[in-house]
């Protein structure tokens, strides 16, 4: 049969099937799933590998599901095919990570699905996307701002995150109406997904509304897309080359929500390389997934025109931090300085500021140099009382700025000396009295400071560790 063909031209085409393979089949029962399996159960023999299926409850249509399992099931003891089910919460996966339930969905699917290959020793995960889902996709991604590689659509052959399995479509390249035409002509019954029939959701606006238009105009126009998406996907194979090795010479650090990169040789790096240099950064570092289009062009523009400090913050609280040498994009809280106290001159390590404050005693004779007020300071030893408090800042907080004259608010001071939103909370304030002394590393407060009265002196001062 000319489909059966086509689908092997394909998986001949893709190297998707290998002699000894075991091809885990994603069955809902509908018709794209039914004629993969269909499909690939009369090429077993030719290609000589093991078939089992399974399907997923998302949980979402419960009156539907236990009628789509029993189908499957049924379908696959017709075709002594094994067969596995797994239930996933999408609904608490999408509230608990702040996402949509296609999303969610999307995600389960294919994590339980990996467990049920994993389990089962399949090296081999077969969808049944076709040609019309690559030209709503392309066109979903068009429409909401993509670049050459959102546009490249579905891959017919990808490895995934678990060693030795790949996810293989081997109806990538047949059209909706080819496979409904199969079905019919061979009598396979299915079933439809009542969500696929309304009008919720994008893609299916797209499926019902605007692919038809576009036919009037072009009837060829779902394999002009296959084609101009195999294009987009040859051109972007070659970029990724490119890309690795550039990143290989860019990352410093790397962690799970954090990505440190040089700066400046990115500089001078093309943006068309550079986009695809920050997008691969982020789609590898697990907490970066929030970053789309517009933040990786936000991104780029940091890199290229902003200054050292200067920085950009972006959805799922990521940002995106310039300093001297690497530009750092991450996903990590803002640390908050805990609440320490100090009952006399000394030292005490700050570790959520990374420094080290120093406190000195010593008689106004001895002071030679009264600091900055930043880094360091001296104040009027007899205005204080000990144990003084060090604490990150609170709501109402006020002082009085030395040489500004008059009292202001903590939150103000911040802004006009353009402290950044994710640092503030890690700043040392000295306390004395519940009134503040000093702003490590800013500034003092003019009540302490040393006057033509003063006796004894406390010399304070912060040191970076290195981390």
């Amino acid at each position: 049969m000319e489909i059966i063909e086509k689908a092997g031209e394909t998986i001949r085409k893709y190297c998707m099937l290998s002699e000894g393979d075991h091809v885990l089949a994603a069955l809902s029962g509908g018709p794209d799933s039914v004629c993969l399996l269909t499909i690939l159960n009369k090429l077993k023999a030719e290609y000589n590998f093991v078939l089992s299926a399974a399907y997923i409850d998302h949980g979402l249509r419960p009156d539907e599901s236990p009628l789509e399992i029993d189908f499957c099931k049924k379908l696959c003891g017709l075709l002594d095919i094994p067969f596995s089910t797994k239930a996933v919460d999408v609904k608490s996966h999408a509230k608990n990570l702040k996402m949509s339930r296609q999303q969610a969905a999307r995600q389960l699917r294919y994590e339980a699905l990996e467990g049920i290959a994993l389990n089962i020793s399949a090296n081999k995960l077969a969808f049944g996307h076709n040609a019309d889902d690559q030209a709503e996709t392309i066109l979903m991604r068009l429409i909401r701002g993509s670049g050459p590689t959102g546009l490249s659509g579905i891959p017919p052959a990808r490895k995934t995150n678990i060693r030795n399995l790949q996810i293989i479509r081997p109806l990538i390249e047949i059209e909706r109406a080819a496979i409904e035409k199969f079905l019919s002509t061979e009598k396979i019954t299915f079933i439809v997904d009542s969500s696929n029939l309304k009008d919720d959701y994008i893609r299916n606006r797209i499926r019902h509304f605007i692919v038809p238009e576009i036919k009037k105009i072009n009837n060829g126009f779902i394999d002009t897309i296959s084609k101009t998406s195999n294009i987009f996907r040859d051109e972007e194979r070659y970029f990724e080359m490119i890309v690795t090795k550039t990143l290989m010479k860019l990352i410093t650090r790397k962690t799970e929500d954090t990505i440190e990169l040089f700066s400046s040789p990115m500089e001078g790096i093309d943006t068309a390389i550079l986009r695809r240099v920050i997008r691969r950064s982020a789609h590898e570092t697990k907490g970066l997934g929030g970053i789309g289009f517009v933040h990786i062009e936000d991104i780029i523009n940091l890199i290229k025109s902003g200054k050292s400090g200067d920085r950009i913050f972006l959805p799922k609280n990521i940002r995106a931090i310039k300093g001297y040498s690497t530009v750092i994009i991450t996903s990590k809280k803002p640390l908050t300085l805990a609440s320490y106290t100090i009952d006399g001159p000394g030292e005490i390590v700050l570790r959520e500021s990374s420094v080290v404050l120093k406190i000195s005693a010593k008689e106004i004779g001895e002071i030679k140099d009264y600091g900055n007020g930043k880094n360091s300071a001296v104040i009027d030893a007899g205005k204080i009382n000990f144990p003084l408090l060090i604490r990150p800042r609170m709501p109402g907080d006020y002082f009085y700025p030395i040489g500004f004259g008059k009292k202001k608010k903590l939150q103000d001071f911040f802004v006009d000396d353009k402290i950044p939103k994710d640092e503030r909370d890690a700043i040392p304030l000295i306390i004395s009295n519940g009134n503040i002394v000093w702003i490590a590393g800013l500034r003092l407060d003019d009540r302490y400071k040393v006057d033509k009265d003063t006796k004894r002196v406390l010399q304070l001062e912060i040191r970076h560790m290195k981390v």
